[in-house]
Order: C-alpha cells, then sequence, then structure tokens
C-alpha cells in the first residue's frame, strides 16, 4: 500500500486488526519525535493527520481538531500527561539507542535502558504529549 497517495477511505477500509490512533496537540511535532527517536516513517502529514509505520505496523495520529464531534475529546485532560497509563511497547527498537536520541532531541526519558526480569531490556521514553514509548528488545542471555 503506498501511504503516501492512499484517500481516507481506502486507508479506512484497510485496517485491520487492532488499530492506534494517537491524539495530539501538534501532528507535526509528534511525528518528527517519533522519526528522530524511534526511526518511524511519517505518511501524508498535515496539521490535522498523520498515517505513520513502525516497520510493517501502521497507526494515526490526528489532532485534537479533528475530534470536535467525538465523544473522547471531552475527556482529554487541560494539562498533561494526557497518555498517563498507556504504554506503547516497540519490541523492534534498540533502547539503548532510542534513549540516547532521546535525550538528544530533549524528550523526556523516564527510565533509562535497563535489563528486567520479564525478559526484555527496555527504557521508557515520554514525548510531549505525555504517551509513554516503551523500545524494547530481548536481553542478551550469558552463560
Amino acid at each position: 500500500m503506498d501511504y503516501e497517495t492512499i484517500d481516507a477511505d481506502g486507508f479506512g477500509r484497510s485496517l485491520r486488526g487492532i488499530g492506534l490512533n494517537l491524539l495530539v496537540r501538534d501532528v507535526k511535532t509528534e511525528c518528527a519525535f517519533l522519526e528522530t527517536v524511534f526511526e518511524m516513517e511519517s505518511h501524508q502529514v498535515t496539521a490535522d493527520f498523520a498515517i505513520v509505520t513502525y516497520g510493517d505496523q501502521v497507526f494515526q495520529l490526528h489532532s485534537d481538531g479533528t475530534y470536535h464531534s467525538n465523544p473522547l475529546l471531552g475527556l482529554l485532560p487541560e494539562n498533561p500527561p494526557r497518555g498517563a497509563g498507556v504504554e506503547i511497547r516497540l519490541y523492534d527498537t534498540d533502547p539503548d539507542a532510542a534513549a540516547a536520541r532521546a535525550e538528544e532531541a530533549g524528550a523526556m526519558v523516564l527510565q533509562a535502558a535497563a535489563d528486567k526480569p520479564h525478559g526484555l531490556r527496555e527504557a521508557y521514553i515520554l514525548c510531549e504529549n505525555g504517551y509513554a514509548w516503551v523500545p524494547s528488545r530481548p536481553k542478551y542471555r550469558v552463560e
């Protein structure tokens, strides 16, 4: 699928499985963060919308203004963080490299990369919208 040229109707009808749509204050700023820190790709970026790809996964960003008649708009907090309680796990991203890029970009590294007892090495990075992005990789076994 060509994410640069597909129209809204065709894109919507193509979606399957579980979808992720993040409401953000500034779509272009969020795209820049995702591209810089996690090396994602953004498509059809406007002030209101973007398609974002992470490997073969796809999700959407929408600005608050696009949700004028959506029932979720009234639930958005006035003050950050708005994404509290949500972890967006990126299992194919090196947590050490992502944390370093996040620090260089001025993003908040909530927890530096560390080995966890559940078999992963992971970091917690907050974007300006308060979503917790968790780059993760399996820990290396030392035998």
